[in-house]
């Protein structure tokens, strides 16, 4: 089994509305701060439903977060001490986040990337269908 310490992956949490996605973001977010790891959280500025700087789940768990116009723009905030980056509605960033979290991932950061695998028509995001297809898969 390969070093988990020193690499960094992608980690997908997905499914339809109402399904928990954010709770389960949180959820992670929270384990990672309880173990002192420098988290990063964002979100696409236009999804400003619950709070303009937080994280929202449907039954008001919240934590912290940056909203940010483009996916490159996560890279500003990255520092030498992040563990882990975590986006929340990522099926709303631009095409770059594909790159961006594989950057950040080959720098041996962990990557936690949630959002809807389908939209109203029952069609994949394009987007999420890519970062599936990059994300470690985890058992």
């Amino acid at each position: 089994m390969e070093n988990m310490q020193n690499s960094g992956w992608i980690e997908i949490i997905t499914g339809p509305m109402f399904a928990g996605k954010s709770e389960e973001l949180i959820r992670r977010v929270k384990r990672l701060e309880y173990a002192k790891k420098k988290t990063l959280v964002f979100k696409p500025k236009i999804d400003n439903r619950f709070s303009e700087n937080e994280v929202v789940s449907h039954s008001q768990l919240k934590t912290k977060s940056f909203n940010i116009s483009k996916s490159t723009d996560i890279l500003k905030y990255v520092k030498s001490d992040t563990y882990a980056v975590v986006v929340d509605e990522v099926q709303f960033m631009d095409e770059e986040i594909v790159d961006v979290s594989e950057v950040l991932a080959n720098r041996g950061i962990r990557v936690i990337l949630a959002g809807l695998d389908n939209d109203f028509r029952g069609e994949p995001f394009p987007i999420m269908a890519k970062l599936l297809a990059k994300a470690r898969q985890l058992f």
